[in-house]
């Protein structure tokens, strides 16, 4: 498996089909994950694997207790913004298992590392996964766009 890299647009694709796998519960419109990278590319991570993409994460600022509606854009990255919201981490199953997973979520945290605090929507049972990096369930947040067995988690900004 080769190192995570900047996501460029090219990469949509690749994005595409691996959320169409992984994330059938939670679809979201090609324009919505175009989007995201357009707007915030820093947050926004490739894994290239032997037959083409391999995973991505996509990231970027937002307001703390507030979780974007799901297959919706954004319009803009909010001003004022102090917590960092991982939008998705996905891996193709071929790459799961293997650390790659947690070496973009370490990545990313150190870069954000001066942000109040990290959210994300947990989906697909993954609670457990995300608490390994400091992430706990919180209450608060509207997920009704992100349907039932669903979590909300917080991450306290702390020293990487």
């Amino acid at each position: 498996m080769s190192a995570w890299r900047a996501l460029r647009m090219d990469d949509l694709a690749g994005v595409l089909a691996i959320a169409d796998l992984v994330h059938q519960d939670h679809p979201e419109d090609a324009e919505v994950l175009a989007e995201r990278i357009a707007l915030f590319p820093a947050g926004c991570f490739a894994l290239d694997g032997a037959a083409g993409l391999a995973g991505y994460l996509l990231s970027h600022p937002w307001h703390a207790g507030e979780v974007p509606v799901l297959n919706r854009t954004l319009g803009a990255v909010p001003s004022g913004r102090d917590c960092y919201f991982v939008h998705d981490l996905a891996l193709h199953p071929d790459a799961q298992g293997h650390g790659a997973g947690a070496a973009v979520i370490h990545r990313m945290l150190e870069q954000t590392a001066d942000f109040r605090r990290h959210a994300l929507i947990a989906v697909d049972g993954t609670p457990a996964f995300w608490s390994r990096f400091g992430f706990r369930p919180a209450d608060g947040a509207d997920l009704a766009s992100y349907g039932e067995g669903v979590t909300y988690m917080v991450r306290p900004g702390v020293a990487f």
